[in-house]
């Protein structure tokens, strides 16, 4: 990805004034702004910035992004950001995308720590409309 291309966060920056410090490993400055670097890294099939940025005592050993159906990400809306207290917070979002030619929504409210100036990633919770 170009740094002047859009950030695939749909934020309306370009990538490099969104997504791509954090890609770099600058700290994301909130939580919605790292679950907007984490889409990012989806779609751009950034497997070990995904891994860094998940709380350890949640985090998978691995990630499978190349597997097969990959996904086509088609779009995120952040719906909420609510900051719990300094160093927690929830992000609701919808992502969009198309496995084998079908529509998907991921609707999630996602949980986050900070620890040490960075924030986490610890999990989420599906909403019944997703599918």
């Amino acid at each position: 990805m170009k740094a002047a291309d859009p950030c695939p966060c749909g934020s309306g920056k370009a990538y490099a004034a969104c997504c791509g410090p954090a890609h770099g490993g600058l700290p994301a400055a909130t939580a919605e702004a790292l679950m907007r670097s984490r889409y990012s890294a989806y779609v751009l099939g950034l497997e070990d910035y995904l891994l860094a940025t998940w709380d350890p005592a949640t985090r998978p050993e691995k990630l499978d992004l190349a597997g097969e159906p990959a996904p086509k990400w088609l779009g995120l809306e952040v719906k909420r950001h609510q900051p719990l207290d300094d160093d927690h917070a929830l992000v609701e979002f919808v992502a969009r995308y198309r496995v084998g030619g079908r529509g998907q929504r991921l609707h999630e409210t996602s949980r986050f720590r900070r620890e040490g100036g960075r924030w986490y990633y610890i999990d989420g919770e599906f909403s019944a409309a997703s599918r």
